[in-house]
């Protein structure tokens, strides 16, 4: 009887692998096998980009060597490359625009892959007039200035929102009439996290970029940046790279100034960006350390006439690539 047990158990073991694996997609499966054998030769650093003038800026830079028999995994739409960058094994993935596709994406790379840490870099926009197109930040705190409690006129503020953003205090002329889009305010994000209580999540507003690879970061300030465009567009001042300012993230591209002085003064943000801070939870959620290096492309609404990110967006994304290759060079 036990035998007879044996061998039913086992029939219908090979049953439900059949079975499993006929619900998967070919191309899939494929796609799974090679990130097995890409593992076997794990670890690896994870470098996330947004758009393609980004990914155009870091593979210019002619860093990234890939590798020779799986130079790339196609997976759920997004090619993670994978190859070397200062000797160093690293997976890349464009993720695509806004904080869906960032945390997607970083979460796909962090389950998927034999990853250490993530460094996630591109274009931003710049808040703070004491920086300049063409300069790199690298935040130490991130917020997501994108969750709402929108309210009436004479609504009252919810007591666990951390800022209030009133729509009528920017009539033009002030006093003229009531403005009935009332005003707006700012809650924190709820951030389940690997060494948290499981199922409990913990209010959020400013995410830590890790210590240890900040520090590390720090070495980078005074580094050379490129200053020109092409031969006849160029910066007016050498850019430079800063570490340790804050950053915001929401699904809004800024390009506005009122907007753009209210995040100055409320948050002391110098940048502003639709990714970062999708990255940043999603790491460190996971336990993993994470930084973030943006070159600033634009002004964010503070400038007269057109938006600056056409001209100077590819000189932003250049000088961002560059401090992510000598980045990558200090790691262990």
């Amino acid at each position: 009887m036990a035998a007879e047990q044996l061998v039913a158990v086992l029939f219908l073991t090979l049953v439900l692998i059949f079975v499993n694996a006929s619900a998967i997609p070919s191309n899939r499966l494929k796609s799974l096998n090679i990130i097995k054998e890409v593992n076997r030769k794990g670890s690896y650093v994870g470098l996330i980009t947004v758009y393609p003038p980004e990914e155009n800026a870091f593979f210019a830079s002619k860093a990234f060597k890939p590798d020779g028999k799986h130079p790339f995994v196609d997976l759920s739409g997004r090619r993670f490359r994978v190859g070397k960058v200062q000797g160093k094994k690293v997976i890349y993935v464009r993720c695509g625009v806004g904080m869906v596709n960032a945390a997607a994406a970083t979460q796909q790379m962090l389950d998927m892959f034999d990853i250490t840490g993530i460094v996630h870099f591109g274009i931003a926009g710049n808040v703070n007039n004491s920086m300049s197109i063409g300069d790199v930040t690298i935040p130490k705190q991130f917020a997501h200035t994108g969750i709402w409690d929108w309210l009436n006129p004479n609504g009252t503020l919810p007591t666990n929102d951390i800022a209030e953003l009133d729509f009528g205090s920017y009539n033009v002329p002030k006093g003229d009439g009531v403005n009935l889009l009332g005003k707006i305010g700012y809650s924190y994000e709820q951030f389940f996290s690997e060494s948290g209580k499981p199922n409990t999540a913990i209010p959020l507003f400013w995410a830590q970029i890790s210590e240890q690879w900040l520090r590390l970061a720090a070495g980078l300030e005074g580094m050379e940046l490129e200053r020109c465009v092409n031969s006849s567009v160029c910066l007016s001042r050498e850019p430079k790279l800063v570490v340790g300012l804050r950053s915001s993230t929401a699904n809004i591209f800024v390009d506005n100034a009122a907007y753009r002085d209210f995040l100055y003064q409320t948050y002391a943000v110098s940048s502003v960006d639709m990714e970062s801070f999708a990255v940043v939870m999603t790491s460190l959620s996971n336990g993993y350390p994470v930084i973030v290096i943006r070159g600033l492309s634009d002004l964010a609404g503070g400038q007269t006439g057109q938006n600056a990110i056409q001209t100077f967006g590819p000189l932003a994304a250049r000088n961002a690539a560059q401090a992510v290759v000598k980045f990558i060079g200090y790691l262990s």
